[in-house]
């Protein structure tokens, strides 16, 4: 099949599956890929986070109103580069909901990261946060952050601060470092 045909067909494949996902939930998202082999899911608890010394104090709050973090990689290789472009285009479909207000919007060197949530901003009672990176050679990742009494000026004020957080010796060390032994062994 020649190459314009091939985009063609990718294109109309990411239309269809575009207007199903408007009606798809991102938690069916996570569940319906969690045994996907393009994909690695981790669900880690919001107490494996600890804090450094020199933290700011406002830290300690926000860590506690955290309750888990959901997340869902895809790793792009060269044998899934079709369903790399499909896949991403549900997330990005699912994300434009009304119901996920986005915070913040960072594209960077072929890199892009939103933060969104869903709830309401004006009483603080988020009921998720969610994180969208996307990265055109190496894949995408969504991260749902989970918990209660959660808004948007600490979710950022997290973001900013995470070299605050302590991973030595936690369960979120492990995880990471197997996550990146898993993209340097598929490279």
């Amino acid at each position: 099949m020649n190459t314009s045909l091939k985009k063609m067909v990718l294109l109309l494949c990411a239309v269809t599956l575009v207007s199903c996902a408007s009606n798809l939930s991102l938690q069916k998202y996570y569940i319906d890929n969690s045994d996907n082999e393009n994909f690695i899911t981790l669900d880690i608890p919001g107490n494996v986070f600890a804090l450094k010394e020199n933290a700011p104090t406002e830290l300690s709050k926000i860590t506690t109103s955290i309750h888990k973090f959901n997340i869902l990689a895809f790793i792009k290789k060269e044998d899934n580069k079709a369903q790399y472009a499909i896949e991403n285009q549900k997330v990005k479909a699912i994300l434009k909901n009304d119901k996920y207000q986005e915070l913040i919007r960072i594209k960077h060197q072929g890199r892009t990261v939103s933060l969104k949530y869903e709830g309401e901003e004006d009483d603080q009672t988020l009921h998720e946060v969610v994180l969208f990176a996307s990265d055109k050679e190496k894949g995408f990742a969504l991260v749902r952050i989970l918990g209660e009494n959660m808004n948007p000026a600490d979710m950022i004020q997290f973001a900013k601060n995470f070299d605050a957080v302590d991973l030595n010796g936690t369960e979120l060390e492990g995880v990471l470092q197997n996550i990146e032994k898993n993209v340097v062994q598929q490279d």
